[in-house]
Order: structure tokens, then C-alpha cells, then sequence
């Protein structure tokens, strides 16, 4: 059976795995203070227009939203983040066991507005409440949209008239970089926001995310809270290494649009055979709607999620292609729709 459930199934691209094993008898500086760590950052920095940028790299998604945002905070400040920010469902209340509140603003295909942003800010207007300070928002999306260059721009601005910091979870920026129709560049990113990660476990690597600071006030004290909270790894090199591989000759988004086209011709074949879609999304991840006696059949051969009742004969189906999607294996699930 044949897996459509997400992108981090696969341990890893053959290259980034390869060039792990050169390491393998080797020896090098720990905690992230290693040279094949500071080229991983080098050419990150270099492919990113990020300047004096910090890079930090942690292994996973969570851990990172995690340290990024109590870094940021104080005890009485908050994030702003859409009702489908996946702070808010799937890491099991992380921001809030630091004692931070998260404010939910209603979501458009998954997207923030500055709006909203602007309504909650004003909403909380004394010592009885806490303090609204960082906006916390994922491309792609956790519908697979993606945001304009012009979206990215309005939230920024509305940030900083407000005085928030804005941060972007990149968990598959690869994607969203890469997506038809996208309007940003690797290069714009830094221009965009205070702080944003790279999304490796999502995108040919084992495990890693690097997390990218820009604005200055967020520096201070970071490895410190990297160490308090169990991130500073001994074998930090393990997931520089990862990324030097993966920004060498542009393999993550080579990578990444892979996972993209395979993406696409699903939904294109949906869309043809007269199937809906529950939102557009232009990444890695598609949601169509599939009548429940269809899925009963497409589950024989292949794995994915159930996403959303949507009444006694339909359902919203996720479904996600990764850096490995077998093009003969999509091509044998069109011919079922």
C-alpha cells in the first residue's frame, strides 16, 4: 500500500544520507560550532539574501516554533495565530506549558489577515489581559495556500506599526517557494519578517529545521535557551551536515518542486474528473472532496488522511506528496478516481 499521508515518511535523500556516512569516522566540534555546520550556514545565508542573519539549526518543527516564540516573549505576552495554526492544534499546547496564551483570528484558506491582526491587538488594552507581541503564521499554510509576496508585505507592516514581532514557520518552504503562481523568492524571505525556519524534515533530511533570526532583538541569549530547552546538540554537525547537502547545488528545491508537480497532477486529475476541492492550494498538499464509497476503495491501495465530514456522502481528503513521490503510483491513483 502505497503511502499519500505526508512528506517526512522517507529517512532521508540518498545524497544527504551519503554524505553523512563521510563524517562517519571523523571528528568535529560539537554544538553546532562545527565547520560543516558553518558552510550549511554560509550557503543558507548566501541563498537567502539574509546578511547578518542568525542560523540555528534544530531537529524538529515543534521544538523550534517552541524556543523561537518563548525566547520572544515575556510571562505576559501572547502569539496571534489563525484558528488553524498548527501552534494551536497539533503541538500539544508547547507554547502554552511556557505560559504563553494564543489568540486565535479566523483563517481564509488557512490565511491571516492584518485585519484581524489589528482587531485582537486592540482588543487587549490593559494589565487585566496579556499583551498581544508576536504573530505567528506557516507557508505553506496548513491548507497548503500560499502566501503573496503583497500578504507577507501587509502583515509586516501591521506588525510593525503594532509593535509584533512576525515570525514564519517554514516547515515546507520549499514548497511554497516553488509553488505555481508564487510570487516570492528565497531572497525576499529576510524582507518579509523578524525570524523565519527552513523546513529540512519535511524536505530530504532526517531531521532539522534552520531557524533564520533577522531582527536583532530577538538574538540575544538564543543559544542559552536552545541549551535550557534540550536543542543544542553535542552532535549538532549531524544536521549541518544536512543542510549543507541540501543547499548545495539547489537540491532542496529541487526537491521540493518534485514534490509539487506530483501535488499538482493529482489535483489537476481531480479537478478534470469532476471531483472539488475544498481550498486551492498550488503546494504539496491537496484536499479534495471524495465521495465516502470512492475512499472506501482508494483505501485498499493507498494511504491518507481523513481530513473533514463534510455530510453523509463526502469528505475532505488530505493528501500530500514528498520529495520521493513515486509519479507511476500517482498515476495509478488517477486511474481509480
Amino acid at each position: 500500500m502505497y503511502s499519500l499521508k505526508d512528506d517526512y515518511s522517507e529517512l532521508g535523500h540518498e545524497k544527504v544520507l551519503n554524505d553523512l556516512l563521510k563524517f562517519s569516522n571523523g571528528q568535529l566540534d560539537g554544538y553546532g560550532l562545527d565547520s560543516v555546520s558553518a558552510e550549511a550556514q554560509e550557503l543558507i545565508k548566501k541563498r537567502f539574501a539574509l546578511g547578518n542573519a542568525d542560523v540555528h539549526f534544530l531537529s524538529g518543527g515543534t521544538q523550534t516554533n517552541l524556543i523561537m516564540i518563548h525566547s520572544a516573549l515575556s510571562p505576559v505576552e501572547a502569539v496571534i495565530a489563525a484558528d488553524t495554526g498548527h501552534i494551536l492544534d497539533h503541538e500539544c499546547g508547547s507554547i502554552e506549558s511556557c505560559g504563553h496564551k494564543i489568540l486565535c483570528a479566523p483563517n481564509y484558506n488557512g490565511v491571516l489577515s492584518a485585519l484581524d491582526i489589528e482587531a485582537i491587538y486592540k482588543k487587549h488594552t490593559d494589565e487585566h489581559m496579556v499583551k498581544p507581541k508576536l504573530v505567528y503564521i506557516s507557508q505553506a499554510t496548513e491548507k497548503g495556500t500560499v502566501y503573496t509576496k503583497e500578504e507577507l508585505k501587509d502583515l509586516y507592516q501591521i506588525c510593525k506599526k503594532l509593535g509584533l514581532y512576525f515570525y514564519i514557520d517554514g516547515a515546507r518552504l520549499g514548497t511554497a517557494l516553488v509553488s505555481e503562481g508564487t510570487d516570492i523568492k528565497a531572497h525576499d524571505m529576510a524582507k518579509l519578517c523578524d525570524a523565519f525556519y527552513i523546513g529540512g524534515t519535511k524536505n530530504g533530511s532526517p531531521l532539522g529545521e534552520a531557524l533564520c533570526i533577522i531582527n536583532e532583538n530577538l538574538k540575544k541569549d538564543f543559544r542559552y535557551y536552545l541549551k535550557q530547552n534540550g536543542a543544542m546538540l553535542a552532535k549538532g554537525a549531524l544536521i549541518g551536515s544536512c543542510f549543507k547537502t541540501l543547499f548545495t547545488d539547489d537540491l532542496y528545491f529541487e526537491l521540493a518542486n518534485h514534490s509539487c508537480k506530483m501535488a499538482q497532477k493529482l489535483s489537476r486529475a481531480f479537478i478534470t474528473k469532476g471531483y472539488k476541492m475544498s481550498c486551492p492550494s498550488p503546494s504539496n498538499l491537496i484536499f479534495p472532496v471524495v465521495d465516502n464509497e470512492k475512499i472506501k476503495e482508494l483505501q485498499k491501495h493507498f494511504k491518507f488522511h481523513i481530513w473533514e465530514k463534510l455530510d453523509d456522502k463526502n469528505t475532505v481528503i488530505r493528501i500530500v506528496c514528498g520529495f520521493t513521490a513515486d509519479e507511476n503510483e500517482i498515476e495509478k491513483f488517477i486511474n481509480m478516481l
